[in-house]
């Protein structure tokens, strides 16, 4: 297993810029199981899960072409649909949560689909409820294999349907979204994810000859056609990176600029980091973060605590909490933090309060961050890193602390960030891999 070793309290200064976005890259790749024609995606980021995908797809047959760095020419020509259904993929699906978008192009394009319980980040319950409903509405049977923990998925020809999903998942809505495209007929989807994840993947299909509408809503039209071919697409900047990137400048930057950030893309991304205090000035598609020697919370208009809350887009992403719960260890002010969509991914706080923070976990959604106004620096410790996101965040809070910070486990932050010591330590960050 290896660690970061983190040198704590060195000021970071210069230019950044963020990789493109794991989310939008492990959807569009999947996508390219839709058609036997090539498929070209640029600013795919070099990181696990990502890399994990690729090398399922090349075991399934996928022919996988790197013109470059971050560029692959993807083709699903000839796929071994045996190999879906053996105990080695089974094995490797449940290692990686991303498989699961598999399962629609899958099912498109060759009526049936395999995928076992899926891995990934360890921050509560993740159902897959909401994918396999929006199979069955277009006309799929599935079942669980309890013995292997694998789920089946089959339909001769799916067929066009109204849906209302019975939530907004990111990856349910991508899943249905790939399926339908080749179903006989119009399918709509009422309370789609409208992420610019989702809308990425929209504009790669209607590339690739699908017909869909209503891009950017959450009541997205598509009209089934008989096939799909090749065409290529460039993948946005991760705007999950960006805000790491500008709650890292906060506690710890002398001036950062991040470069390249898609900015009328990052929704109310930034204006988050503004209600802690947080000043961020806009240059072009350029993010600024000048020294902030201090920051204080805002509050709302009648007086009240400010509450930071997860919405599904254009609402709070989930995967900055973790971040946002750092920087306001140092802000001045208190601030109400509520995770709504899992019930484990507040637990990481106890490694902060350990590191001297002042915070109240209320339960497992809800926590109270005291800020200390920079007059209490945090104290370096030795934490592991549960998940992707909180990764990032302790790795943040060692950035600040006082001392030699050890974090372990980092196969969780390499999921979800390229080369994340070499990029920090050329802004002036101390952090060693071992």
């Amino acid at each position: 297993m290896e660690s970061f070793i983190i040198e704590g309290g060195r000021p970071l200064r210069g230019t950044i810029t963020p990789q493109g976005a794991k989310n939008e890259a492990l959807e569009v790749i999947a996508a390219v199981l839709l058609t036997p024609d090539p498929v070209r995606i640029t600013n795919i980021p070099d990181i696990l899960d990502v890399n994990n995908l690729i090398r399922l797809l090349q075991d399934v047959g996928v022919k996988v072409m790197r013109n470059g760095k971050g560029d692959f020419t993807f083709q699903a020509d000839e796929l071994n649909l045996e190999f879906l259904a053996s105990d080695k993929y089974v094995k490797k699906c449940a290692a990686l949560r991303g498989s699961v978008l598999m399962m629609g192009p899958l099912l498109a394009r060759f009526g049936k689909a395999v995928v076992a319980e899926p891995g990934g980040d360890k921050i509560g319950r993740r159902r897959l409820d909401t994918h396999f409903l929006g199979f069955k509405n277009l006309g799929a049977e599935f079942n669980s294999d309890d013995e292997r923990h694998v789920y089946n998925i089959e339909a001769e020809r799916l067929h066009g349907t109204y849906m209302l999903l019975d939530e907004a998942s990111v990856t349910g809505t991508a899943n249905v979204v790939m399926a339908a495209v080749l179903a006989e007929g119009t399918t709509t989807i009422y309370n789609a994810a409208c992420e610019p994840y989702i809308q990425q993947l929209c504009h790669l299909l209607n590339a690739m000859g699908a017909n869909i509408s209503g891009i950017a809503s959450n009541l997205l039209t598509i009209v089934g056609v008989e096939k799909l071919h090749g065409a290529t697409h460039r993948i946005l900047p991760d705007m999950i990176e960006v805000g790491s990137f500008i709650g890292m400048a906060a506690m710890v930057g002398d001036g950062i600029r991040i470069k390249d950030c898609a900015v009328k893309q990052l929704g109310v991304i930034p204006d988050a980091f503004r209600r802690l205090g947080v000043q961020i000035d806009v240059d072009g598609d350029d993010l600024y973060i000048p020294h902030q020697s201090h920051y204080v919370v805002d509050s709302f208009i009648d007086g009240s605590i400010m509450t930071l809350a997860d919405a599904p887009w254009p609402g709070l992403t989930p995967d900055l909490l973790s971040v946002l719960i750092v920087v306001a260890t140092q802000a001045r002010g208190s601030v109400l933090v509520h995770q709504k969509m899992f019930e484990s991914r507040l637990f990481f706080v106890d490694k902060l309060i350990d590191m001297g923070a002042q915070i109240i976990l209320c339960d497992p959604h809800r926590c109270v961050i005291v800020g200390h106004d920079r007059n209490k620096q945090l104290r370096a410790g030795r934490m592991s890193s549960p998940d992707i996101r909180a990764g990032i965040a302790l790795l943040i809070a060692a950035l600040g602390a006082k001392g030699t910070s050890r974090i372990d486990n980092i196969a969780q932050i390499d999921r979800g960030y390229e080369d994340i010591e070499a990029r920090l330590n050329a802004l002036g960050a101390k952090i060693s891999r071992v």
